[in-house]
């Protein structure tokens, strides 16, 4: 059966990754792990552009990121499609219930809306047998309804958390979770080449 892979990056990343030593995850290899009697077809990584804030003390994360996002275009099934990061000041209650402070809140835009144009387009178009989405973001329930109960195929939500939201779990073929095991199976080698040289996994990374 062709797959086709759509993953909500930060969603990853905030699900199972951060706080690890898994951040040096090759997709395709996680994905074939997942579905071993399947064709991985394409993999579509929903991401944005990392901005430092002022207060940030680790102005490394850009290049992290740009790191990560080289490693992932040495696999040929792989495209990066980016949101943005927009920041702007808001009026957020107190914790004790006495007064505002304004705040700068940065919020992630696009990945939800783009995933959703992308599954459902390559859905319409025949370029999938199954949807597979990595990702416990309720927001995703709306195209996964209309793959399953339009065009019905099947979707299969992959959740980087420990459980999946109950919207996404309701709507979904069937689910799965993602093991430390298959995380530590599925990390890229410690040096990759692509066309410009030979580059290394982020030292902090270790």
């Amino acid at each position: 059966m062709k797959i086709y892979v759509y993953v909500d990056g930060f969603n990853l990343y905030y699900g199972c990754l951060k706080g690890t030593s898994y951040k040096w995850l090759n997709i395709q290899k996680l994905s074939q792990f997942l579905f071993p009697k399947h064709s991985i077809e394409k993999i579509k990584y929903f991401t944005a552009p990392i901005k430092i804030r002022e207060n940030d003390s680790d102005h490394d994360k850009p290049n992290r990121q740009q790191i990560y996002f080289r490693a992932l275009r040495t696999l040929d099934c792989v495209e990066i499609i980016n949101g943005s990061f927009l920041s702007h000041i808001v009026n957020m209650k107190l914790v004790n219930g006495k007064g505002y402070a304004k705040v700068i809140k940065t919020e992630e835009k696009g990945t939800d809306v783009n995933i959703a144009s992308h599954i459902i387009n390559d859905g319409y178009k025949g370029k999938y047998e199954m949807a597979v989405i990595i990702s416990n973001d309720s927001d995703l329930v709306e195209p996964a309804r209309i793959i399953t109960m339009e065009l019905k195929l099947p979707v299969v939500v992959v959740s980087p958390f420990r459980n999946n939201t109950f919207e996404l779990k309701k709507i979904a073929s069937f689910v799965k979770q993602i093991r430390n095991g298959v995380l530590l199976e599925s990390q890229f080698s410690e040096t990759l080449t692509d066309k410009i040289g030979d580059f290394t996994k982020p030292e902090s990374w270790n």
